[in-house]
């Protein structure tokens, strides 16, 4: 019998990688994990353990080169990303190699998109072609219309119109793909921190204004949104449970993705979760 194709796995933190490796081996790969101490979860080692078919290799973040010579050495071709790796960390945090120290002084810019972009150039240089994580989670991606037991009122309408316009030019920047909206007004733009403390932060300020009149709306409205280029190999738009929960703690009570651009980890709990909560969820597609 040949051997099965190898793929490997740059696994960041969260869920992201484990329904990636299911989907990977269900397609009956040799998974080869690339486990960022910094944030993959222990439990890869677990899977490993049971499972002859998935490798698990531990490297710190700023270790390019042995990223490298380890995919070489496993016979890697083709790699995936999944999970994130919080920006900070990219940015702040990691002792990197002399390989990744000489590509973070060649970028223009420091955002996500332009070094990603160059790791994946150096992978691809080294043989090892970076693929779309999509591309073994299709039946994850969101389809096209209200997800939920109720859909947008015509004010979270208005909101959802308005916040895609901002998102999507933060996103043009890749300073962040969420703005969180109020009654017409931008009251968070997601940057460093991530969607969930965007969220988090939305609601922060909601719950310092005074007194019952207002001239902005209580409720809570969250826009997420790909990249108007937005590259399917790294940053996938993705919500999960927790999404929600940080939307109920925040007072927010609706929620405008993209269909085909967003994956969505268990559909059925996050709609279950939206529903309990009375929050409408709605996947629109980009004119």
């Amino acid at each position: 019998m040949p051997e099965p194709e190898k793929l490997g796995l740059i696994a960041g933190n969260g869920r992201f990688p484990f329904l990636l490796l299911d989907a990977a081996r269900a397609h009956g790969l040799h998974v080869v994990v690339a486990a960022i101490r910094e944030e993959t979860d222990p439990e890869v080692d677990t899977r490993a353990a049971i499972d002859p078919l998935i490798t698990v290799h531990w490297l710190s973040l700023g270790e390019l080169s042995r990223l490298i010579t380890t995919f070489q050495a496993e016979g890697v071709q083709r790699a995936v990303m999944a999970g994130q790796v919080r920006h900070k960390q990219i940015f702040s945090s990691i002792r990197p190699d002399w390989r990744l120290a000489k590509l973070l002084l060649s970028l223009r810019t420091r955002n996500t998109d332009m070094l990603l972009g160059a790791i994946a150039k150096v992978l691809g240089d080294e043989g090892i072609e970076l693929v779309a994580s999509t591309q073994y989670l299709e039946p994850m991606l969101a389809p096209a219309g209200v997800l939920t037991g109720r859909g947008p009122t015509p004010e979270e309408q208005h909101d959802i119109a308005y916040g895609r316009a901002v998102a999507l030019g933060i996103a043009s920047f890749d300073i962040g793909q969420t703005v969180v909206v109020a009654g017409g007004a931008c009251v968070a733009v997601e940057a460093m921190e991530g969607t969930d403390a965007a969220i988090a932060r939305a609601g922060a300020l909601m719950g310092t204004l005074e007194g019952e009149a207002s001239t902005l709306e209580r409720s809570l409205t969250v826009v997420k949104v790909a990249k108007p280029k937005q590259d399917l190999r790294f940053d996938v738009p993705v919500i999960g449970v927790a999404t929600i929960h940080s939307m109920a703690a925040a007072g927010a009570h609706c929620l405008a993705i993209e269909a085909g651009r967003t994956l969505l980890f268990d559909r059925a709990a996050i709609v279950a979760a939206a529903d309990a909560y009375h929050i409408a969820i709605v996947a629109m597609e980009r004119p």
